[in-house]
């Protein structure tokens, strides 16, 4: 699993500023890369600074062994170390000359064993080098040295070297700050809450916990949002509110106070989007062009390029298909759906989509095997089962297995171009897992012959999600997929799109008038979203009188989806 989103902060300001001179947290490798070739990388595979500072080393950049358990640690890569002597990670053009040395500090995650620790050093001349004592940890923690231990200058350089052949050392989050004594105000980290979860935008607020509140004026500059909460120059220790941030919005918060300045560890945006009820259906109708985790239903779980919707369908006997598809290839986010958690009670978990692989020529190496799909429990972290796909010469095979690698492959081989229809499913009192491949869908049954089983080690508690994943550039190919559907039944599978609203009337259809009619047997609030035939968003309105006006739209065919009390349904229209 990709690590999230890694963020870079760097901040340079003048003395009765920003405290944070230089911060570093090494970006999110794709693999175990030599410094060298990082130096030449592009985000988030990269270091975060780049000129004037330079860096230099004999070490890698790793996405092992990621730090944790400190505050601010940012669990993407980190500079490794190995058991060689010698091996060593340098930065040089830290420009300190704007503060006095008797505030300056260093800090930086370390993971080392008690006994062997990295030689620090600093130089201002890149040849005379000072150490830079420190107190031995074991294990990830964050060193922050005492104030003085680096100098005031222009051409501040930094070095981290392994003195020993018998130890494995990491570095993480290095940080040059100005510690100003009279500044009392310490930020904890913040967390997050969403204001509401609806399928429509919505906020967040963040809350930051502090210690060290004094009297006076304290000025507070959030990227976004509105402050509120505890006030550090009334309450010495409490917790400072944000609210309002707009979901999926990164943030940040400076509070100054005189010549203090204090910076939040800055915040990710978060998602607040719904649970998607089942049975769940996506027929992917977005703008050709638009990420797929940008939609209310999806979220990108990592850091990368995005899935995109493409234009057009994926066609197969049994499903009528509609709006668009989704596309992608080699490395980049993957993209989470969650649905109603499904347990014992439900019986079982079903998810039927199309795929086709358009292009293999990334993949260069027969053999080379990865999985592109995972059912979840619905965290998108947490993988029950995994579809993999395997180069077959110019064809491929797909595997299935509740663990992380698998040989459980189907003997068929596919080509390049073909459109394959694939049924996952789980259940769980036989505590088994199991694939159809191009099944006849007018006849599968849960008896039918799966071409793929597997049998948990531990059962399957709880299934509710559905993954699309990204590997790397030489192991996912080209793919789309469209046309998926989630139950916890085969029968809620089959056939065409099933209407999910009881009593569902649209009429007239065609439309000349300018005004469509939607009925239902419980004639409550709906909302409406129509596309094109492109799968452009051209309507989106709500309604409880049974009346939408679509004089706007002009002469052609559509795509309607309703969703009324947590069901939904498309249906098509025409407009003359």
């Amino acid at each position: 699993m990709k690590k999230i989103y890694s963020l870079l902060f760097l901040v340079v300001a003048s003395v009765s500023f920003a405290q944070t001179i230089y911060t570093e947290n090494f970006g999110t490798p794709t693999g175990t890369t030599l410094i060298p070739a990082y130096i030449t990388g592009t985000a988030p595979a990269t270091f975060q600074n780049s000129t004037p500072i330079v860096y230099s080393g004999t070490g890698d950049v790793r996405i092992t062994g990621i730090s944790s358990g400190y505050s601010g640690a940012s669990g993407g890569g980190n500079v490794f170390l190995t058991n060689t002597a010698g091996k060593y990670f340098q930065i040089d053009g830290i420009n300190t000359s704007a503060f006095p040395a008797t505030n300056l500090r260093l800090s930086f995650g370390l993971n080392a064993t008690a006994t062997v620790q990295p030689i620090v050093e600093f130089s201002t001349d890149g040849t005379i080098w000072t150490p830079i004592t420190y107190t031995n940890v074991a294990g990830w923690q964050l060193i922050t040295t005492a104030s003085a231990a680096i100098p005031s200058t222009t051409t501040l350089s930094l070095r981290f070297t392994q003195p020993a052949v018998a130890a494995q050392l990491r570095i993480d989050d290095v940080k040059v700050f100005n510690f100003n004594p009279a500044c009392t105000l310490t930020l904890g980290n913040p967390t997050t809450l969403c204001d509401a979860v609806t399928f429509g935008t919505d906020t967040y607020t963040v809350t930051i916990p502090y210690t060290g509140g004094t009297a006076g004026a304290y000025t507070f500059t959030p990227s976004s949002g509105t402050v509120g909460g505890d006030n550090p120059a009334t309450v010495a220790a409490g917790n400072i509110t944000v609210s309002g941030i707009t979901e999926a919005t990164n943030f940040t918060l400076n509070i100054t106070k005189g010549g203090c300045s204090y910076d939040a560890n800055p915040v990710t945006g978060i998602d607040c989007k719904p649970v998607n009820a089942l049975p769940y259906e996506e027929k992917f109708p977005y703008t050709v062009g638009t990420a797929l985790g940008a939609n209310q239903t999806w979220s990108n779980s990592n850091a990368g390029d995005n899935i995109l919707a493409v234009a057009g369908n994926l066609s197969y006997t049994g499903i009528t298909s509609t709006g668009n598809s989704v596309s992608f290839s080699g490395i980049g986010a993957e993209c989470h759906t969650p649905v109603t958690a499904t347990t014992a009670t439900e019986g079982g978990f079903y998810a039927r989509f199309l795929m086709n692989i358009t292009d293999y020529a990334n993949v260069t190496t027969d053999g080379t095997q990865t999985y592109f799909v995972a059912l979840t429990d619905g965290v998108a972290s947490t993988f029950k089962a995994r579809l993999f796909l395997k180069k077959s010469g110019t064809q491929y095979q797909l595997g299935l297995t509740s663990g992380t690698t698998t040989t459980n492959y189907a003997a068929t081989l596919f080509n390049v171009g073909d459109v394959v229809c694939v049924v996952l499913g789980y259940d769980f009192a036989g505590n088994t897992l199991k694939a159809w491949l191009n099944p006849t869908l007018a006849t599968l049954t849960d008896a039918t012959p799966a071409d793929l089983t597997d049998t948990p080690t531990a059962a399957i508690t709880t299934l509710g999600g559905f993954l699309l994943r990204q590997d790397s550039a030489t192991a996912t190919p080209t793919i789309t997929v469209d046309e998926l559907k989630i139950t916890t039944t085969v029968a809620g599978l089959l056939g065409v799109s099933q209407n999910n609203i009881a009593g569902l009337k649209i009429y007239p259809n065609p439309v000349s008038n300018g005004t469509l009619f939607i009925e239902t047997a419980a004639n409550a609030e709906k909302t409406v979203t129509v596309f094109d035939v492109l799968g452009k968003q051209v309507l989106n309105t709500t309604t409880s009188n049974n009346a939408i006006n679509v004089a706007s739209l002009h002469t052609g065919v559509y795509i309607v989806n309703i969703t009324e009390e947590g069901k939904t349904a498309s249906r098509k229209l025409v407009i003359r």
